[in-house]
C-alpha cells in the first residue's frame, strides 16, 4: 500500500484573520506541521492545494460583491497575494507537489487543480502508485469534502484525519463527514 497526504487549502484567507477565516484554521496548520515533522516518511507523496483565483475576475461567478456563501464568495485567495499564500504555521518543506485550483473557474476539489508543470492530482497519485490517502485541511464542509470524495471516486482508500480539519460551520461539517463516511472514507484522528 502506498499512501499520500492530501493537504487542502491551508491558506491565509482561510485561517484566522483571512477574508474567509475558519475558526481553528491556524490550529490545523500547526497540527499538520507536527504530523509532517513526526511522520512525513509515512507518505510517498504530500500534495497541497491552494485556491488561486484570477485577479480582476469573478472566476466563473465564484466571486461576488453580493456573496450568498453557498455558491458565491467575497474576494479571496487572489493569485500572488498574501491571502493565497500558505498559512505561516504550515511547514511546507515536506510538500512534494503544490496544486493550484480555481484559476478563473469555481473549484473546490484539489483534483480540479494543477501544478505549475500542469500535472493534476489524480495523475500525481497514479504515477506514484498511491492506493491510500490521508486528507487534512480547510474547510471540512467545502474543499476537504470535495477533495476526499474525488479521491474515493478515483479508487483511493481515504482516511479523513478529523483532528486536522476545520469547517466553516458545525452542522454542514458534520453532514460532510457523514457523507464521506457513507462514501467509504474512514474517519480517524491524525495523532493516533
Amino acid at each position: 500500500m502506498t499512501r499520500a497526504l492530501l493537504i487542502v487549502d491551508v491558506q491565509n484567507d482561510f485561517t484566522e484573520g483571512g477574508a474567509l477565516a475558519v475558526a481553528g484554521g491556524d490550529a490545523v496548520a500547526s497540527a499538520v506541521s507536527a504530523l509532517l515533522a513526526e511522520r512525513a516518511s509515512d507518505y510517498e507523496v504530500v500534495v497541497a492545494s491552494r485556491d488561486w483565483h484570477d485577479p480582476d475576475s469573478d472566476n466563473g461567478g465564484h466571486i461576488s460583491d453580493h456573496p450568498d456563501y453557498v455558491d458565491t464568495w467575497p474576494v479571496h485567495c487572489v493569485a500572488g497575494t498574501d491571502g493565497a499564500d500558505y498559512d505561516p504555521l504550515l511547514d511546507t518543506a515536506a510538500i512534494t507537489h503544490h496544486v493550484r485550483k480555481g484559476q478563473g473557474i469555481p473549484a473546490y476539489s484539489m483534483f480540479e487543480g494543477v501544478t505549475e508543470a500542469g500535472a493534476r492530482t489524480a495523475e500525481i497519485l497514479a504515477a506514484h502508485g498511491v492506493t491510500e490517502a490521508d486528507v487534512v485541511g480547510i474547510a471540512t464542509d467545502h474543499c476537504v469534502r470535495a477533495s476526499a470524495l474525488d479521491a474515493i471516486a478515483h479508487g483511493i482508500r481515504v482516511r479523513v484525519l478529523t483532528d486536522l480539519i476545520a469547517g466553516v460551520a458545525p452542522e454542514p461539517s458534520e453532514a460532510a463527514l457523514a457523507e464521506l463516511a457513507h462514501a467509504g472514507a474512514e474517519l480517524v484522528t491524525g495523532r493516533a
